[in-house]
């Protein structure tokens, strides 16, 4: 990395707006070698209320037992303090509102406990509205109005990465705040289930939102043979639908989660045991090379430069959008 990419990198907030980890010590190490100021931790998937509960109280043993390396988020003047004192800020999130079951007050519970963004859905059905792998996409349900209500009441961001097309655009009109699609990439450039349309991204981006870009190898059209270039090339994309003020960063990093292997199987069945959903589980699949593992993340600077994006555009992306977003999210209303 030359000097100027160096110091660019190194200034600038970086937020990584979902990794799904097996969450230890060497991830924590990888993560401050990366120099990444938040990361939206969200491995959490299929888990009801007490499951849910556990996933707190397991965050607040690693923050204990990795102080210097992590400390929790739990609002946005938290995240200049992470950046400050060389840790690395761990926002906790969700891939599913399972743990909410059917009550609307444990939304206020869990953000009290530090959950900031919550995905709606995780791939099928549930309470509010159907994922993306769902057999029928029924779209947002009347519960499912409540519960965006009272996320943008109580300060919580929705993330809609998962979420099938109807559902997401319904929620998108619904929410009176931004809400975001934190780890995707453009059906446009490759034809998958998985990837979103463009008027989604553009109705993210007016209603405020913000748009994180994945390093998920079958949502690229180059598969497992994809460079960061290929990478760059789709969040070039996004960047040319919505503006530079609506892109950001989300990996979708699994460090830890072997393939195949316990947690990829739970994560690639409805409701963590009933039918298999896709192959994920058993298929061999490969990060863009350049930016494979989390401590490759410095090198999107010096690639961004050699595109001629300007300083300006590459912080934003890197993390000021995300805050942004935060800042408009996660406060609750009085």
């Amino acid at each position: 990395m030359t000097r100027d990419a160096h110091t660019l990198y190194s200034n600038s907030l970086v937020i990584d707006g979902l990794q799904t980890c097996a969450w230890s010590r060497p991830v924590f190490e990888e993560m401050r070698a990366a120099g990444l100021t938040v990361v939206n931790a969200a491995s959490l998937l299929w888990e009801n209320f007490s499951e849910g509960m556990a996933y707190i109280r397991t965050w607040e043993q690693l923050f204990a037992d990795n102080a210097d390396l992590i400390m929790p988020i739990r609002n946005v003047d938290d995240i200049e303090t992470a950046k400050r004192t060389g840790r690395t800020g761990i926002s906790i999130g969700w891939q599913n509102t399972s743990p909410l079951e059917d009550r609307l007050d444990y939304i206020r519970l869990f953000k009290l406990l530090g959950v900031n963004i919550m995905q709606l859905t995780y791939n099928t059905q549930n309470y509010s509205g159907a994922g993306y792998l769902e057999l029928r996409d029924s779209g947002l349900t009347g519960f499912g109005r409540e519960v965006i209500a009272e996320m943008n009441r109580q300060g919580v961001l929705c993330d809609l990465s998962h979420v099938g097309d109807l559902t997401a655009a319904e929620v998108i009109e619904h929410s009176r705040k931004p809400v975001c699609i934190s780890h995707v990439l453009p059906r446009a450039l490759h034809d998958v289930k998985r990837n979103k349309p463009d008027d989604l991204f553009r109705a993210c981006a007016a209603k405020g939102g913000v748009i994180g870009l994945s390093l998920f190898a079958p949502g690229l059209k180059a598969g497992n043979d994809a460079t960061i270039e290929d990478y760059l090339d789709a969040m070039s994309y996004v960047l040319d639908v919505v503006g530079e003020n609506h892109v950001a960063i989300g990996t979708d990093f699994s460090t830890g989660h072997p393939r195949p292997g316990p947690w990829q199987v739970w994560a690639n069945r409805d409701k963590g045991y009933a039918r298999q959903l896709t192959n994920f589980a058993q298929t061999v699949i490969r990060k863009p090379a350049g930016i494979a593992t989390i401590t490759e993340t410095p090198n999107l600077v010096p690639a961004m430069l050699r595109r001629g994006w300007s300083e300006t555009r590459i912080t934003k992306i890197l993390g000021e959008n995300w805050l942004r977003v935060f800042r408009e999210t996660w406060t609750a209303e009085t």
